[in-house]
């Protein structure tokens, strides 16, 4: 009776074993919808693996030993940029930390509803860095360029897919994206899908698809109208002062534009197929950063009327040429051969160089408020930090200070705030001034 038992529970046990295999080898559980008309976000659970093949989107391939990963949010969770919602953290911390390339997600789902809806997909509204996407194995479409050996990454933008028709009711399908994340994207956060894609009846994903492009605009609408008040300013300045007195003021024109610029790049990055990754990447770290900490120094130096010493010259023009030589240097796309300690040392160079600016920065707006200390000087200084506020954003991080904060749902980042200020006492400062010139020009005409 005894081993009656006994053997009765060894094969109990070796049943148990079998059917947790059995059960660990089957692909991933389909996600049932039942459609009226509305929109549900496919959260998962998704099988993931990273690589690439393209046999990956054929419905008929077996997924079973890949990771299961879910996209489900945390209430209330947003990205820490635009306040984009339904945010979820990326493989990096889904243990796969320092991985960039390619990557793959899959989920099967099954739709009820009735069969002369038309359905959509709204793509996911965040990806590290962009994708193509498969549906029964056939390519749906893309965002970003994969005709290329290395996928050249655009801004990813809200888009809308249009799903295969169907003939029945209940409607199947696998769903497959092929993710890349560039070495610019890697992060402790990064990588992959950080907001589900949404399934719906066309209309409803329409809807979202609206509301989606709103959030994005309002993301970035104050990086559009901020450059427009820079070029604004830098004409009042031309046409006020400038064209009417000898001092320089080619330094504060050159600054307002190359500020401009600067923020204006990131609209075109996000809101158009302008400028690829790679190209803001240039154009921002490599270029117009330095330039601006260079004309920003001399504006304010030319500003506060200080002595043009030869000295100051040389310095500003050899750390703004070794701070781009060493920002293209650190840039991953860079010699990407080349070894990690070069790329470290040519980090630690640029950190040394803006250190250096913020010294050289501080230093001409102290020496501006002992050589006049008027209001209009302090009035100055305060435009001075303002500016500095932007265009130190990352030591001031270092510092623990906030950097985005979210209003009514929406990211606006600390140097947003500080250009707003900026931009209102530069207007009053430059009106003071020309006002200035005008009254001692009507006196010597008096006399």
């Amino acid at each position: 009776m005894r081993r009656s038992r006994l053997l009765f529970s060894l094969y109990m046990l070796m049943a148990l074993m079998v059917g947790s295999r059995l059960a660990s080898a089957e692909p991933a559980v389909n996600a049932h919808v039942t459609l009226g008309h509305s929109t549900i976000p496919l959260n998962g659970p998704w099988r993931f693996h990273v690589g690439d093949d393209r046999h990956w989107a054929s419905p008929d391939f077996d997924d079973s030993s890949w990771e299961t990963v879910d996209l489900t949010p945390a209430p209330g969770a947003h990205d820490g940029d635009v306040g984009l919602p339904g945010y979820v953290s990326g493989w990096s911390r889904r243990g796969h930390a320092g991985y960039t390339g390619y990557a793959w997600y899959r989920i099967r789902v099954t739709v009820d509803g009735k069969k002369d809806t038309a359905l959509s997909m709204a793509g996911p509204t965040l990806v590290d860095s962009t994708y193509q996407l498969y549906v029964e194995g056939k390519l749906l479409g893309e965002v970003g360029d994969f005709s290329g050996k290395t996928p050249r990454v655009f801004g990813v933008r809200p888009s809308v897919f249009s799903l295969p028709a169907s003939s029945t009711n209940m409607r199947t399908y696998l769903v497959a994206f092929r993710v890349w994340m560039d070495p610019l994207d890697a992060g402790d956060d990064s990588g992959g899908i950080h907001v589900a894609p949404t399934i719906g009846d066309t209309d409803g994903i329409d809807r979202l698809h609206q509301a989606q492009w709103l959030q994005t605009f309002k993301g970035y609408v104050v990086d559009a109208v901020e450059p427009m008040a820079f070029v604004m300013l830098a004409l009042m300045v031309f046409a006020l002062i400038a064209c009417r007195t000898d001092d320089r003021y080619r330094w504060l024109i050159a600054a307002l534009l190359l500020l401009a610029l600067l923020r204006v790049n990131q609209v075109m990055f996000y809101w158009t197929d302008v400028l690829s990754l790679r190209s803001y990447d240039v154009a921002t770290t490599v270029m117009l950063r330095p330039l601006n900490l260079a004309a920003w120094t001399l504006a304010w130096r030319d500003w506060f009327r200080l002595k043009r010493d030869p000295w100051l010259r040389y310095a500003i023009s050899a750390l703004t040429l070794t701070y781009m030589v060493f920002a293209l240097i650190g840039r991953p796309w860079f010699a990407p051969e080349a070894n990690l300690g070069i790329k470290v040392t040519a980090d630690d160079i640029v950190e040394a160089v803006r250190l250096a600016y913020v010294a050289l920065y501080l230093g001409i707006m102290g020496l501006g408020l002992i050589r006049s200390a008027k209001p209009s000087a302090y009035l100055a200084s305060l435009c001075a930090i303002l500016v500095g506020i932007g265009l130190f954003a990352t030591e001031l991080n270092t510092l623990g200070i906030p950097g985005i904060w979210f209003p009514y749902g929406t990211g606006v980042a600390r140097g947003q705030y500080a250009y707003a200020a900026f931009i209102l006492l530069l207007f009053l400062l430059v009106l003071t001034r020309s006002v200035g010139y005008v009254r001692r020009s009507n006196q010597g005409h008096d006399r």
